[in-house]
């Protein structure tokens, strides 16, 4: 998997990037990143990214330009591609700005904003699908529109509230996609048992404990030191479902339920919707 990210705050992602599963995915060549910088590919004197609003208002709104001539010259190159140093401004390839460059097709283009899609583990799990996908992260009072229309692909958001720009976002993207890739986690099974996941069929996972058995007169359920696997088995189960119960009740609509898992809820005062 390559990612591609957009942004005018490259050094943003030098944390984490550097740690934990991520790193550790790039040093087993599982992903690499490329981060490129939009001022990179401006030519004005002042490199000039953002404008005032035609029609007035607060804010800037970023120039579609550079994002566009940072996009199309990077994604018509293989993957890894990036400008070098020596090239920034003064030496860049050749772009036509009154041509639409044709974009691979198998390329998502992801403008990273409060109005698209909500990120969901269903879409993370549709992103891992691709081997490479560009991420576009829009600042200030967002990107001028005609970015959406020549080179955006699809725009996702990571929940209904407002930050600052798209590189926190992206940064959970590249996370959660990472984590779905064979042989990112020590366990193969670990991301498939996740809150949201397959293997909970969407519920939210079930408390956890580990050593010691007993901390500060709290015990560990008994069940779990048992070492009767189908028991412990059942117990998660039902733990999750009362989790999802009591802080995402709107998940159990679309979940697949036994009768075991009816007759559960149902005696803690569930009723299906229908």
């Amino acid at each position: 998997m390559h990612f591609d990210v957009f942004t005018l705050f490259p050094s943003m992602f030098a944390g984490p990037l550097s740690e934990s599963i991520v790193k550790r995915a790039i040093d087993k060549a599982l992903i690499s990143i490329c981060l490129h910088n939009i001022r990179d590919f401006t030519t004005d004197r002042h490199h000039i990214c953002d404008d005032t609003p035609y029609g007035g208002g607060g804010g800037m709104v970023m120039k579609p330009e550079p994002i566009i001539r940072a996009v199309e010259t990077v994604l018509c190159r293989p993957s890894g591609w990036a400008l070098a140093p020596a090239d920034i401004y003064e030496h860049l390839p050749a772009w036509n700005p009154l041509e639409r460059a044709p974009l691979p097709a198998d390329i998502p283009v992801i403008l990273l904003t409060p109005q698209g899609r909500p990120l969901t583990q269903a879409v993370v799990a549709e992103l891992s699908h691709h081997t490479r996908m560009a991420l576009v992260c829009g600042r200030y009072e967002g990107v001028d529109e005609r970015v959406r229309l020549q080179v955006v692909t699809d725009e996702i958001s990571i929940g209904d509230y407002v930050i600052s720009g798209g590189e926190l976002a992206a940064m959970i993207i590249i996370d959660a996609v990472t984590r779905l890739l064979p042989g990112a986690l020590g366990a193969e099974l670990g991301a498939h048992q996740d809150s949201h996941s397959p293997g909970l069929n969407g519920l939210l996972e079930g408390p956890h404990y580990t050593r010691p058995p007993v901390f500060r007169d709290l015990d560990a359920p008994p069940i779990l030191l048992s070492g009767h696997h189908a028991n412990v088995e059942r117990w998660r189960r039902e733990q999750a479902l009362l989790r999802t119960l009591a802080r995402r009740p709107d998940l159990l609509e679309r979940i697949p339920l036994s009768p075991r898992d009816i007759a559960l809820l149902k005696q803690q005062g569930w009723l299906p919707a229908s």
